[in-house]
């Protein structure tokens, strides 16, 4: 009782008069078709179905006058250009990534500060002087060709790199001479989900790739039947060689990894987001180069982690939701010679890497880093002593390495580099970036509210010591919730500001994430994915209870499958929220499995074309639970348009829908779609800060900061 007395006087209290008082807008108008489909004997209807061809001369100008709008009122927004000043201002510092070594070269990325991309140099030492090796700002004019993955060969004298342009996920493979600093003719494309892995002799590699698409279709094909390729140096594309595919499996994926010694070609073949895989591997030494199908049975996660001549070492949740490692000696692989060598523990083992002959785990304990050290036999070395409460990440390296090297961050430290003495365990930093941001004047903490059915969940809070919690607070509360990823204390130049302004910055870990293993993943799939948005929904009203703020002070904010979280919250409670920021959402579940990769999402969405799964997904759709004449937040949809993971017609189709649905008095509704632009990754600086700064404009607006 005392909760929804709490949610009514806040629902009461009056919006800020600068989210009030908001001028009429004029949207475009979004011609209607009488498309409908028939799902189990339920009609659904489709108006605005010819959003999805993105190649339209209709759709095209569509864009533009929804633009024409958006950026029409984004720039009147007051506090725009002072938001972008300093997020600009605060960028402009030195990152530099982990550094590693190969062939007695040693490879790391550095940006300057406001360069759209980051460089990649090489340096004959780690102290040495670096040169630049790739500078993928001059690649473009407007540094929207990003560099995606990189890989040098044995002996340090290639460097196998691919490339994105303008954030697709469809990459080119390029090889560099290292010494010589120019490319060789090598040029691979329709290359998609793939690393490159070089045989030890540097005679080539292995990569994936899939068939060319359809003129005009490759933002928007399904991508089937993947196949796994070598490539052989100094050879065009079309003569590489086969070394897997299955025909009968469109869906089938393949990753191909060379081990560390040269002798395996580990495969692990994946299914969409499936979290349960297939292993096979191939003999590089044999004569005959069969693919052995090693674990065929996916009835479980295995990561392959490295090995021990025949024997293969793997993190697993094979009977251990908060996975194990497991060895399987490839000569004897019957389940019954299979060796545990790290147990399941209480804490979720999120990531294990191999350096140096020791084993490092990195464990998730409430959603915060903790690293444990073994012997390859499974021995504890020691416990690592961390910085604080925070995310870790790195451990790389060899077999003959000495030292290793790992990044550490939270809420409010960025990332510095720490160099780890594998005989003493010692940390000592390496590079530490220096931001002007007094990270001393914010705090963080942990809470746990409990969600509609009970389940306890954990919430992380940040914002400036000493403030009122009067419930007048703005508060940006963030989430995800899938695909068993695991959302931790990490630093953002974009949430920097935000603390700036006096806002709260909340981030939940919700069911369907990873953060306490597959049990906690599974909560929040397919017929339980209610389970997510009602965690989230809690979380909201935690904060409003708890007096932090209040829903006229409330803006929620999510990407990709966050996007889809917001569209369904925003919809199911849209008097919780002032303000919503649904970012390249996927917004109609009844479709998404019809474009690129979308089909494999099926394992935590289900499928319209199961009757029950449908009725679920119906249930939720952010696009089909819209209602004319209902009060729905402030809304600014964000989508790019070479976005090939979600299409940007999920958020065509539900800013259309949105802004038909809105209420006459109804607070803004807009549609911002970025050019030369994708799912995120690889997206040129100048265009991050841009979206910031219309962002943050529109929440101070909308919120009345």
């Amino acid at each position: 009782m005392k909760l929804l007395s709490l949610l009514t006087l806040a629902l009461l209290s009056p919006m800020p008069s600068s989210a009030a008082d908001c001028a009429p807008l004029k949207y475009p108008v979004t011609r209607k078709t009488e498309v409908t489909d028939d799902y189990h004997g339920t009609r659904i209807a489709d108006p605005y179905r010819w959003l999805e061809d993105d190649n339209s001369a209709e759709t095209k100008a569509w864009v533009k006058a929804q633009n024409d709008v958006t950026f029409g009122y984004l720039k009147t927004l007051p506090r725009r250009e002072e938001i972008k000043a300093r997020l600009t201002k605060l960028w402009n510092f030195e990152r530099i990534g982990r550094p590693f070594e190969k062939g007695g070269r040693w490879f790391y990325t550095r940006n300057s500060g406001l360069q759209n991309q980051s460089v990649l140099y090489t340096a004959p030492s780690l102290d040495g002087e670096p040169s630049v090796l790739l500078d993928p700002n001059k690649m473009s004019k407007d540094g929207t060709v990003s560099l995606a993955g990189y890989a040098p060969s044995e002996d340090g004298k290639l460097l196998a790199y691919s490339t994105s342009t303008g954030g697709s996920d469809w990459h080119e493979i390029r090889v560099r001479d290292i010494a010589a600093g120019k490319d060789l003719e090598d040029h691979l494309c329709w290359v998609k989900f793939s690393g490159t892995s070089w045989m030890k002799d540097g005679s080539g590699f292995f990569y994936s790739r899939y068939d060319e698409p359809k003129k005009g279709a490759a933002l928007t094909e399904k991508n089937e039947f993947q196949k796994l390729y070598f490539h052989k140096l100094g050879t065009a594309q079309s003569a590489d060689t086969l070394i897997y595919e299955r025909p009968d499996h469109p869906d089938w994926g393949f990753g191909g990894s060379v081990t560390e010694d040269g002798r395996y070609l580990i495969i692990q073949v994946w299914k969409g987001t499936e979290p349960k895989n297939r292993v096979y591997f191939k003999d590089l030494a044999a004569a005959d180069g069969k693919v052995i199908e090693l674990l065929n049975d996916a009835d479980a996660k295995y990561d392959f982690i490295d090995n021990e001549g025949s024997v293969f070492l793997f993190l697993t949740d094979l009977e251990a939701p908060r996975r194990r490692v497991i060895g399987i000696d490839v000569n004897k692989p019957a389940r019954d010679n299979w060796r545990e060598i790290v147990p399941q523990s209480k804490d979720i083992l999120d990531e294990v890497s191999t350096v140096g002959g020791q084993m490092f785990c990195e464990y998730l304990k409430d959603a915060k880093s903790a690293v444990r050290c073994f012997d390859l036999k499974g021995k504890l070395i020691r416990d690592l002593e961390l910085p604080g409460i925070g995310t870790a990440g790195g451990f790389g390296g060899e077999r003959e390495d000495k030292e290793t090297f790992y990044s550490f961050t939270s809420f409010t430290e960025p990332g510095a580099i720490y160099r780890l003495d594998l005989a003493s365990g010692k940390s000592s930093v390496w590079r530490k970036p220096k931001v002007g941001f007094d990270a001393s004047a914010y705090e963080t903490k942990q809470v746990f509210f409990d969600s509609k059915d009970g389940t306890r969940v954990p919430m992380f809070i940040v914002h400036k010591k000493g403030i009122k919690l009067d419930g007048g607070n703005p508060t940006l509360l963030y989430g995800y919730g899938g695909f068993e990823i695991s959302l931790t204390p990490a630093f953002s130049l974009s949430r920097a500001v935000w603390l700036e302004m006096g806002g709260v910055f909340a981030m939940p870990n919700l069911r369907g994430g990873g953060e306490y293993g597959s049990e906690w993943h599974e909560a929040g799939i397919k017929l339980k994915k209610q389970n997510v948005f009602d965690d989230f929904i809690a979380a909201a009203e935690w904060l409003v209870a708890h007096h932090y703020t209040s829903p006229a002070r409330l803006a929620i904010q999510g990407g990709s499958n966050g996007g889809l979280l917001v569209g369904a919250c925003m919809t199911q409670r849209p008097d919780l929220y002032a303000a919503a920021l649904p970012a390249v959402g996927v917004m109609d579940m009844l479709r998404f499995h019809r474009f690129t990769i979308g089909w494999g999402w099926k394992s935590d969405y289900g499928s319209s074309e199961n009757a029950d799964e449908f009725k679920a997904l119906r249930a939720y759709s952010p696009l089909h639970n819209l209602k004319p004449g209902t009060r729905y937040p402030a809304t600014l949809i964000t989508t790019a348009d070479h976005d090939d993971r979600v299409v940007p017609a999920h958020s065509f189709k539900f800013a259309a829908t949105l802004q038909q649905c809105q209420a006459k008095d109804g607070p803004p509704t807009l549609i911002r779609i970025e050019t030369s632009a994708g799912h995120g990754a690889g997206t040129a600086l100048n265009k991050v800060i841009d979206e910031t700064s219309d962002e943050w404009a529109f929440l101070a607006k909308v919120l009345g900061m």
